[in-house]
């Protein structure tokens, strides 16, 4: 089965098109890069494809940075300049600026459940099945590898600070109030579990529809 929708509309990444070659339609995200920003989008798609080659070859551990540079043809420094580290080259760039531009489209008085699964189910599988199989390669390498795992998880909390913003200030609260916070990590632990699950049980539903059923599980609480 397809790993999300097809359904037309909005591109999401976290860096603009990561994943998706095609223009963005998010707003407040450029539609039209400059050059300089096609350069660097080039540029880190070559590496990750060149990771996700050689990955595939030889195994993540196996795979260094020196080898991936060489693949990719730039330099070891160039790798480090535009990924911290070997995780996030494999790991998609983070989606949090998008999404957070995508919450606070919603309108204000929408529940905010209800936005964050319209961000989620709607935008964001948009974004990913412009490149399905490098979907699913990340998602296997996130179930095998504990540490693109731990990153993943890693990344998820910056990504959460930035929707606590658009709802706290949605609500009145503050940025750091526990209960946007624990909120936010709820909604974000949903998209981690779905994905871990979704990879773990052969990637063979559908994704989007996996995460619109958590997030109505998480809205009407555990039935025991």
């Amino acid at each position: 089965m397809a790993v999300t929708s097809r359904t037309p509309s909005v591109s999401v990444s976290g860096a603009p098109s990561a994943v998706s070659g095609g223009p963005s339609a998010v707003p407040g995200i450029p539609s039209q890069p400059g050059l300089r920003e096609r350069k660097k989008l080039k540029t880190r798609t070559a590496i990750r494809r060149a990771a996700y080659r050689l990955i595939a070859e030889q195994g993540y551990e196996t795979t260094t940075i020196e080898q991936i540079a060489e693949a990719a043809e730039v330099s070891p420094s160039t790798v480090c300049r535009y990924f911290a580290t070997k995780e996030d080259i494999v790991l998609t760039d983070a989606y949090g600026p998008v999404l957070e531009a995508g919450l606070r489209e919603r309108p204000a008085g929408e529940p905010p459940l209800e936005s964050l699964r319209i961000v989620m189910t709607e935008m964001l599988p948009t974004f990913l099945v412009s490149d399905e199989e490098e979907v699913r390669r990340r998602t296997r390498l996130v179930v095998e590898v504990p540490a693109v795992r731990a990153r993943m998880t890693e990344t998820m909390s910056d990504t959460a600070r930035m929707l606590a913003r658009v709802l706290a200030e949605r609500s009145g609260r503050g940025a750091d109030d526990l209960v946007v916070r624990v909120f936010v990590a709820a909604a974000l632990g949903v998209l981690r579990e779905v994905t871990l699950y979704w990879g773990e049980h052969g990637q063979k539903d559908d994704l989007p529809a996996l995460v619109r059923q958590a997030l109505d599980a998480l809205g009407d609480g555990l039935t025991l």
